[in-house]
Formats: C-alpha cells, structure tokens, sequence
C-alpha cells in the first residue's frame, strides 16, 4: 500500500509539471479592468518572443480595451446556431491543435452552449491546461461558488454561472484588478462599462457604492487568502515568514476587555490573521460567585469579538499563565495582548513573581506580548 502510495504521488508530481501555468485576474465586478490587463499581458508576452495567442476576449465594444487587439494573434472563435442566432465560443480544439505556449480565455465563469462538449469554459480551461498550455484568465468575485449566499446578501442578486473554489485554488498566481467604488461609478456613468440604456438601472442595482465596497473587501480577501495558501503549500518551512496569530486575554474588567478585543481583532486584520478570545475563569468568579452585571458584560464582550472574527475559548482554572502558556503551544500563538495592568504598589509585588513567569515563558517561545493601554 505504502509503495503504492508513493508511485501514485511521484505520478501526480509528474503530471503537475506537465500541467500548464494558470494565471488568473479577480474583480470586484464588471468594469474593473480584468480585460484590458490581460491585453496589456499579451502584448508584453509577445514582445518578449513569446507565442501567445487570443482564444477568446470579450472587449464588451469598449474602445481602449479593444484598441489593445491590434497586433495579437487571434484563435478563431467556433460559430455556432442556437436557439435562432448566430453565436461565438471559445473553440477548444482549435486552442488544443495550434498549442500555444500561453492563450488568453477571458470570462471563466462563462456556460457554454448546449452541444459543447464542455459544459462550462472553466472546464475548458482545465482541459487545455492538462495539454500543458498556460492560460491567462480572469473572473469576478460574484462567480466564486463559495461567495454565492454573501453575495446574494449583498447585492440580492443570486448568480447562477459560478466557478468552483478548487479551480481558483488550482491557479499558479492570482491577481486583485482594484478600483474604488468612486472611480468604478465614474467609469459606468461615463459609458466605458456598459451602453447608455443600461447605466441607470445598474446604478441603482448591483453598481450601488455600498454594493460595491463590500464587494471590492471581499475581492481583496480572496486574494489575500490565495497568497498565503500558495505560500503555506510552495514555501519550504526554514524559509517561512512567521504566521501571526493572536490571542487576546480578558478578564471580567468590560471596559479593559473590550479595549483588548478590539485593538487585537484590528492588529489580526491588518496582518490578515487568525485570533482567539481567551477567558481563564478563576475560581472567584464562578457562575455562582460573580455579579450578574459582570456575567452580562463576559457575554456581550464574547458576542463582539465574534463579531470581529474572534474564536472563544472559555477555560477555568486557578492559573492564568499556565493557560496561557497552553493555549499559545495548542494553537501555535505568536502574539499575545493583554490589558495595561491597573495594580497598587503591594498587589504588583505579590504578581510580580506570575507576571516574570509569563515573560520568560514567551521569551522562551519567541512569542511576542502586546501589552494595550
């Protein structure tokens, strides 16, 4: 079994480098760009003595995007009956027979139609890849099969072509296309995304700025999270760049505690992180010892750091550090932030001895304490 295993892996790598390079544009939404950067793309490529090729573009009749098609190498497109209409598709054959170093395959959310034998260009991606073809291509965030409730939530739009997450994960690079939500209505209102007759219903649907912005956040997140999955894959471990994760300490001070979490849910933010709320209940401040008032604030302060993305972890015991200490190796900490200390002179010698404990023990770990005034 285990001999078997390990041919089955050594074939795997194998076809991987075959396989061909995948680089792929993410959107917030029509407009952003996607298009005219994998034009832009192409013409370096080709400058570069590179044989790239369009397979299929979709300039959307906006003249700066399609002005960058002079001077490529087109694919002819399949022309095709349906329904009464003429119509155009990727042609993938086409794509497979002339074997291009790299094509360009705009639309990647795209259906095909009916009598393809490709249901969905996705899959003709991953077809002309496995040829060992490399694809620039490119989607928009509200076609990710995992985003489709958010972005129902968002834009009460349910989106019906969508992209499974194991295509995006499956790309060697994936790149943010960003614009602000002022600039993207600039340019819809100027026509440079859809014709005239469009522009105000799309304003007051999905174009809406607060559509848009929440959109944009979920854009950059993707890609943020595709980065640090590829480099958690491809990095060799002695090379890692450390992976931050905080964890916060409260006890049942509200304000301090609410000061912690969210100073700590906003350091996580910033380095894209994880972080955990812990509580160390002591036995003073059991269920049947502690205020009510204080019980409520536990609860509400428990609600907000989930709220910031927080996991709560709720112990009980007769040391602090110990937890501590536990929870860091457990959960693989790097920074631990706590409350500014509000001790008397005689109360700060009698922890001084727990609180040099705690430092060395970090120290030892090579984590990092926070201390939030």
């Amino acid at each position: 079994m285990e001999e078997r295993k390990s041919a089955e892996h050594f074939l795997d790598l194998i076809r991987k480098s075959r396989r061909g390079r995948f680089k792929l544009y993410i959107g917030m939404s029509a407009g952003v760009g996607k298009t005219y950067r994998m034009l832009q793309d192409a013409h370096t490529l080709l400058q570069g003595g590179i044989d790239v090729r369009i397979g299929y573009i979709e300039t959307h009749n906006r003249k700066e995007t399609h002005q960058l098609l002079d001077g490529l190498p087109l694919i002819a497109r399949r022309h095709l009956f349906y329904k009464g209409k003429q119509l155009e598709e990727l042609d993938l054959y086409a794509v497979l027979n002339s074997h291009p170093e790299v094509v360009i395959i705009d639309e990647l959310a795209h259906t095909n139609i009916e009598g393809s034998k490709n249901t969905k260009r996705w899959q003709d991606v991953m077809e002309i890849l496995e040829a060992g073809i490399n694809v620039i291509s490119a989607v928009n965030i509200q076609h990710i099969e995992s985003l489709n409730e958010e972005v129902k939530a968002i834009t009460g739009v349910e989106v019906q072509e969508r992209v499974p997450d194991s295509v995006i994960d499956s790309a060697d690079e994936v790149v943010n296309i960003d614009l602000t939500a002022e600039e993207l209505i600039i340019r819809l209102k100027e026509g440079k995304i859809y014709d005239a007759s469009k522009i105000q219903a799309a304003l007051q649907n999905f174009f809406k700025s607060e559509h848009i912005l929440q959109l944009r956040e979920m854009a950059l997140k993707e890609v943020a999270s595709q980065v640090q999955r590829k480099v958690e894959i491809e990095v060799q471990p002695q090379r890692w760049v450390r992976k931050e994760r905080f964890l916060a300490c409260i006890s049942s001070n509200e304000i301090k505690a609410k000061n912690v979490i969210r100073k700590t849910a906003r350091l996580a933010g910033y380095y894209n992180s994880s972080w955990f709320l812990l509580y160390v209940q002591l036995p003073k401040e059991r269920g049947d010892r502690i205020a009510l008032n204080k019980q409520r604030h536990l609860i509400n302060n428990f609600k907000l750091a989930t709220e910031l993305g927080g996991e709560i972890i709720k112990v009980e015991s007769h040391s602090v550090t110990k937890e501590i200490i536990a929870l860091c190796e457990l959960r693989k900490i790097t920074t631990v932030c706590i409350g500014k200390p509000r001790l008397s002179l005689l109360r700060m010698l009698l922890a001084k001895d727990t609180f040099s404990k705690l430092l060395a023990q970090l120290s030892t770990e090579d984590i990092d304490l926070i201390i939030l005034s």
